[in-house]
């Protein structure tokens, strides 16, 4: 993995000189042990960072701390870093466990924020399943007094230049209309869709479409249950992605194959730790269609799961933190680049 040099960044933080303009959005998909933090650089350097992992050491009972010591927060600061950086533009939080949006106060500490788009407050339902949920949203609701305040409703864009971000879902809504070029019957749905694991937060997550010229990137977050199907099925409204994060780091309750057979990833990426998402359904639906390569954070040590192969997985075990990393051109094709061994794989147009 390249990084500026410690003098140069400084000299460029003094005199405010802007490196050359990419040709790429590039996207990483940042180590985080099983929460998420999604980092996207658009091509003249704009950012849009989507969730921030955990507070602290990196648990759900962990407290936002020195920023210094902050596991997630640091490894976010290196991938803006990397990346050239020097302030998060827009940040966006699918929902408000823990994995997700703990490291926002130490973030902010490390790099200026300035717009904060999420959605409405958990419910008190919410602090009973997960404790603490409170305490870190009213932390983030002082925190994001600071900047500018977006809540988006599904079908509204979001402000990235030279991207077109839809959202999908929030709150629980999802659209009520089909994109452009979707709406088509979806004739892989079955049933009603696996069932959420967690059905307070998780189903509220807000979900995002990216495009840049013909590349589609879907994120939805932790949805899952009813409104991720709604998406879908029976119509697909949503249309189709190259990439895909699987919902809920790659747990059962993302592993729909009626899902991927509408979206039609080319790569789908599990933003798993080593001992959370990364289940076995999951594994066989993607397995199951062999136009899908799967891509994993980690290599879980979960029981009777067979992980992809090495080379598709960033971190082998909890010694590193590397990230993956996907640079989209605007023709829609890609490639992904695994910061473990620094080996990058191609996906034509």
């Amino acid at each position: 993995m390249k990084r500026l040099a410690g003098g140069l960044l400084a000299m460029l933080m003094l005199t405010g000189a802007a490196s050359p303009a990419a040709s790429t959005l590039d996207i990483y998909f940042i180590d985080v042990e099983g929460g998420q933090a999604t980092l996207m650089v658009t091509p003249a350097g704009e950012s849009f960072l989507i969730d921030a992992g955990f507070p602290g050491d990196g648990t759900f009972a962990s407290k936002p701390g020195d920023p210094a010591k902050a596991r997630d927060a640091q490894r976010i600061l290196a991938a803006a870093r990397d990346a050239g950086v020097r302030q998060i533009d827009h940040l966006m939080l699918t929902h408000y466990h823990a994995d997700h949006m703990g490291g926002v106060i130490e973030l902010a500490q490390l790099l200026p924020i300035r717009h904060f788009i999420d959605h409405d407050a958990p419910s008190a339902e919410a602090e009973v399943i997960v404790p603490g949920t409170m305490a870190l949203y009213d932390a983030y609701v002082a925190l994001r007094a600071s900047g500018t305040h977006t809540e988006p409703k599904p079908g509204d864009r979001l402000p990235l230049g030279g991207v077109d971000v839809v959202v999908l879902a929030s709150a629980g809504d999802i659209l009520t209309a089909p994109l452009t070029g979707a709406g088509q019957p979806n004739p892989a749905c079955t049933g009603s869709g696996e069932t959420a694991q967690e059905k307070t937060e998780n189903q509220r997550s807000t979900a995002i479409r990216v495009q840049f010229g013909a590349f589609r990137f879907l994120n939805v977050g932790d949805l899952s249950g009813a409104p991720l199907f709604a998406l879908t099925c029976p119509t697909n409204l949503i249309g189709t992605a190259q990439l895909y994060l699987i919902a809920h780091h790659g747990g059962n309750d993302g592993a729909d194959p009626s899902l991927f057979a509408a979206v039609k990833p080319r790569v789908a990426i599990m933003n798993n730790g080593p001992r959370k998402g990364a289940q076995a359904r999951t594994f066989a639906t993607i397995r199951g269609i062999r136009t899908i390569d799967g891509w994993q954070l980690h290599r879980s040590d979960n029981a009777n799961i067979e992980n992809f192969a090495d080379a598709r997985i960033a971190n082998l075990d909890e010694n590193t933190s590397a990230w993956l990393k996907v640079s989209a051109s605007l023709d829609g094709s890609f490639t992904v680049t695994n910061g473990r061994t620094g080996h990058s794989t191609a996906y034509p147009r």
